[in-house]
C-alpha cells in the first residue's frame, strides 16, 4: 500500500472515485463498497448523473466533486451541485462561485490548480501568482479554501512523477508562512498515486483503478 511505503497513517488520505462517463449504476456500486465521495468533469453529465443516484438511492449520502475546468458559464450549477470545487484557478471564478453558493448550503470547498509543470496549455496558476489569488478567494464569504491541486504532465518514473507534488507541498507550506493555513493537496491519480502520497497528497483522484478504463466513444 502506497500509505505503508511513505510512513503514512492510510486515514491521512482520502479517496475521490472519479466516475466520469460511468453511468449511476456505477457509483451505487461503489457507493455499497463504503465510496463516499465522487469526481466529476463533466457537468451536465454529473448533474444527470447525481439526479439519477438520488432516485434510484434516496438514501445515500454522497459527496460530490467538480474537478474539470470551470468556464464562467458553468459557476451557478456548481455552486448549487457540488459539495467541492478543486480546479478554481482565477480570481473571476471564485468571485461567480462565492456570489452563487445558496445561503442555505454550506460553504464551497475550494481547491486552487496550481500548474506545477509550467505547460503553456495546462490549466491552473501560476506558482508566482498563486498568494495573490488565495489571499483574494480566503476572504470570500460563500468558499472555503481547503488547499491546491495540481495534475502535472505525465512522468514514466516515480522520482520525476515525485517532483511536481513536493512543489505543490512546497507552494501549500509557503502560503502557510503568509497566514493561509489549508488542509488539502489534491493530487495523484492512478498512475502515479504512490508519488503524489509519498509527497503528502490528503486527496487522491483515482478512476480507471475503481471503475476500469474508459470508454469516451
Amino acid at each position: 500500500m502506497a500509505t505503508a511505503q511513505a510512513g503514512r497513517d492510510p486515514a491521512s488520505v482520502s479517496l475521490l472515485a472519479v466516475s466520469k462517463t460511468f453511468g449511476p449504476e456505477a457509483v451505487i456500486e461503489a457507493a455499497g463498497a463504503g465510496q463516499t465521495a465522487f469526481g466529476e468533469n463533466y457537468l451536465q453529465e454529473a448533474i444527470d448523473k447525481q439526479q439519477a443516484v438520488h432516485t434510484v438511492r434516496p438514501d445515500l449520502v454522497l459527496e460530490w466533486h467538480f474537478i474539470g475546468p470551470i468556464q464562467s458559464n458553468k459557476t451557478r450549477p456548481i455552486a448549487e451541485n457540488f459539495a467541492w470545487a478543486h480546479a478554481v484557478d482565477r480570481e473571476k471564478i471564485a468571485r461567480r462561485l462565492s456570489e452563487q453558493r445558496p445561503t442555505n448550503l454550506p460553504a464551497l470547498n475550494i481547491c486552487l490548480q496550481v500548474n506545477v509543470s509550467g505547460e503553456a496549455s495546462k490549466s491552473g496558476v501560476s506558482p508566482e501568482d498563486l498568494p495573490a489569488l488565495a489571499q483574494v478567494v480566503a476572504t470570500l464569504p460563500n468558499l472555503r479554501l481547503r488547499g491546491l491541486m495540481a495534475i502535472p504532465e505525465p512522468a514514466a518514473d516515480f522520482e520525476s512523477q515525485r517532483k511536481p507534488f513536493a512543489l505543490l507541498r512546497t507552494l501549500q507550506q509557503q502560503l502557510a508562512a503568509i497566514g493561509i493555513i489549508t488542509d488539502t493537496l489534491s493530487m495523484g491519480m492512478s498512475t502515479d498515486m504512490a508519488a503524489a502520497i509519498a509527497e503528502g497528497a490528503t486527496i487522491v483522484r483515482i478512476g480507471t483503478a475503481i471503475f476500469g478504463k474508459r470508454d469516451y466513444v
